[in-house]
């Protein structure tokens, strides 16, 4: 295998982590290292990964190299790149799409038309990538918890929310985690719960610290995020991935929102069984 080119994408890095023949000890206390932390790349120093592997941080750099990198700083930004897609800010895609002439006579029309066309692409996508096993695990998980926990915040925010009102109809006992005024409410994990995390690139803090607060209690985690090297996947019992296609980089929550409507229903009829 041809190691000069660097991965040019997390998908390609783990590939060829899957593709590596016998190394030396070090070497392979490293890719085994990696291969099961990926959400930690982007967020960990050489000496904290290094820490990891149990091996000098010279030995992670040799490694770098052999992947074809650079080195360290080369392989995190691949990860830091995939993790925060880099967005501009709101006044810039609004600036964008107002040059793209959509101030002109007629545009409040064909701006909805564009946005109903990216959510029917999201919806495809989701159609064609579901993973059914994940989805399964997830509803076997929440319909066991006595509570189900819900945290989105930010863009996730609609989601969760709407979650925790399905909840309320489908008389599923939820309570949902919105940290107005800044109040903590993780003491109210109690054993037999379970959380339900939603977060995208990129993640809200507040949500990751929620979901590894409820790791560390033992609590079953469903993690419903944008990738499976999410941070959020972390320790997650079930992991639950939807991509939703932007327009003027914009994205809204078609699929997400489908999914998560699908999730609670399936949980209310699982426990009504």
């Amino acid at each position: 295998m041809d190691r000069a080119t660097p991965p040019a994408t997390v998908d390609d890095f783990r590939n060829r982590l899957s593709g590596l023949g016998p190394l030396p000890k070090r070497l392979r206390q490293c890719a085994e290292y990696l291969a099961g932390n990926l959400d930690r790349i982007a967020v960990s120093t050489v000496a904290e990964l290094a820490t990891g592997a149990d091996v000098p941080p010279s030995a992670l750099m040799r490694f770098c190299q052999l992947m074809g990198f650079a080195g360290f700083s080369d392989l995190q930004r691949l990860f830091r790149d995939a993790l925060t897609p880099g967005l501009p800010d709101y006044a810039t895609r609004l600036q964008s799409l107002k040059a793209g002439g959509a101030n002109q006579a007629g545009a409040p029309a064909a701006l909805v038309a564009e946005f109903i066309e990216s959510g029917r692409k999201s919806l495809e996508n989701l159609a064609s990538s579901m993973d059914g096993v994940a989805l399964s695990r997830a509803v076997t998980v929440l319909a066991g918890a006595g509570t189900l926990h819900l945290v989105g915040l930010r863009r996730a925010y609609p989601v969760a929310s709407y979650l925790s009102y399905v909840c309320e109809k489908l008389e599923i006992p939820a309570m949902l985690h919105e940290a107005s005024g800044g109040l903590d409410h993780r003491h109210a994990l109690r054993p037999g719960d379970a959380l339900l995390a939603i977060s995208f690139a990129p993640y809200s803090q507040e949500t990751l610290a929620l979901a590894e607060t409820a790791v560390q209690s033992g609590l079953p985690v469903v993690a419903l995020t944008d990738r499976l090297t999410s941070p959020l996947a972390k320790g997650a019992s079930a992991v639950l991935t939807v991509q939703e296609v932007d327009f003027g980089a914009f994205r809204a929550l078609s699929a997400t929102l489908a999914l998560a409507l699908g999730l609670a229903v399936a949980v209310a009829a699982r426990r009504g069984e």
